[in-house]
C-alpha cells in the first residue's frame, strides 16, 4: 500500500470535495462483469469515491425548489467531472493508470434501463461514504442523499476505508415510500424505471425519441442531448428526516483526513 501517495491525494482533495473514501476492488465481487472496476481500468486495484453536497435550502425553497434543484445538480456535475479528470492525471503523473468516472454520463442501456458504467451509489457504499437506505439511495452520515458523486478507478494500491454498518434510516420510517407520486415503492422494492419515467424530463426527448430511429440511438441521445435534464420531482428528498436536521461543521476526524 502506498500510504504516502494516499495522504497526498487526500490533501489535494480536502478543499475540493465534501467527502472522500477509498475502496479496494475486491469489494466488487458481486458486480456485473461489464460494470466491475476491472472493465474500466487495466489492473484496477482501488476506487476513489468523492462528492459534493447540495444545500438543504434547495429542498426547502417555497417557490423555486425544482428550478434550484436542476441548477444545483448541473453545477455540481461539471465540477466533480473536472476533479475526477485532474485527480486521474495526478495519479498518472505518479506512474499509474487512472480512469475518471464522471458524475452522470456516460450511461449504458440494458434494454431501456440506464446504468452508469460504475454504480456510484454502490461505490460510495464500498468506500465507506454511505449506506443504502429504504429509498434505494445512498446516504452519507452528514449529507444524507444530497451528496452528488464521482470517482476515479486506478491500479494504485491504496488502503480501503471501513464500510458503514449502521442503517441510515430512522426505525420504521416510510416517509419516502408514502410520499412517492410515481408509486415506485408500490411493489415492495424500489422500481427504478417508475421513478425515472416520472422524474426525468428533457425538451429534446419527445422529438429525438419519437420514432424508431430515435429509439435505436437511445444511448447516444441520452449521453449527448439529454445531459442537461430537468427534474420534475424530489419528494423523497424533501420528506426525508435526514435532510431536515442541521449539518453542523464536519467532524474533526473527517476534517483532518
Amino acid at each position: 500500500m502506498d500510504h504516502a501517495l494516499q495522504r497526498r491525494l487526500q490533501d489535494w482533495l480536502r478543499d475540493r470535495v465534501d467527502a472522500v473514501g477509498f475502496a479496494p476492488v475486491d469489494r466488487w465481487s458481486a458486480a456485473p462483469e461489464r460494470h466491475h472496476p476491472s472493465a474500466i481500468c487495466r489492473d484496477a486495484a482501488t476506487v476513489i469515491v468523492f462528492g459534493r453536497a447540495m444545500p438543504r435550502g434547495v429542498l426547502a425553497s417555497p417557490e423555486y425548489n425544482l428550478y434550484l434543484l436542476h441548477r444545483s445538480y448541473h453545477s455540481i456535475y461539471p465540477a466533480l467531472d473536472d476533479i475526477a479528470l485532474r485527480l486521474s492525471n495526478r495519479l498518472e503523473a505518479e506512474g499509474f493508470f487512472a480512469v475518471p468516472i464522471p458524475s452522470y454520463a456516460p450511461l449504458v442501456f440494458h434494454g431501456a434501463e440506464p446504468w452508469g458504467i460504475l454504480s456510484l451509489k454502490h461505490a460510495a457504499v464500498s468506500a465507506g461514504l454511505a449506506a443504502l437506505g429504504r429509498s434505494g439511495l445512498a446516504y452519507h452520515p452528514r449529507f444524507g442523499a444530497l451528496l452528488r458523486l464521482a470517482a476515479v478507478v486506478t491500479n494504485a494500491q491504496l488502503s480501503g476505508d471501513p464500510v458503514l454498518e449502521a442503517e441510515p434510516c430512522p426505525p420504521k420510517c416510510q416517509a419516502c415510500h408514502q410520499a412517492c407520486p410515481a408509486g415506485a415503492f408500490a411493489e415492495g422494492g424500489f422500481q427504478k424505471m417508475k421513478c425515472l419515467a416520472h422524474t426525468i424530463r428533457h425538451g429534446i426527448y419527445p422529438l429525438a425519441l419519437k420514432g424508431e430511429e430515435g429509439l435505436k440511438n437511445l444511448e447516444m441521445i441520452i449521453n449527448t442531448a439529454g445531459y442537461n435534464y430537468w427534474l420534475k420531482c424530489d419528494e423523497c428528498l424533501k420528506v426525508c428526516p435526514l435532510h431536515r436536521r442541521p449539518r453542523g461543521p464536519a467532524p474533526a476526524a473527517e476534517a483532518a483526513d
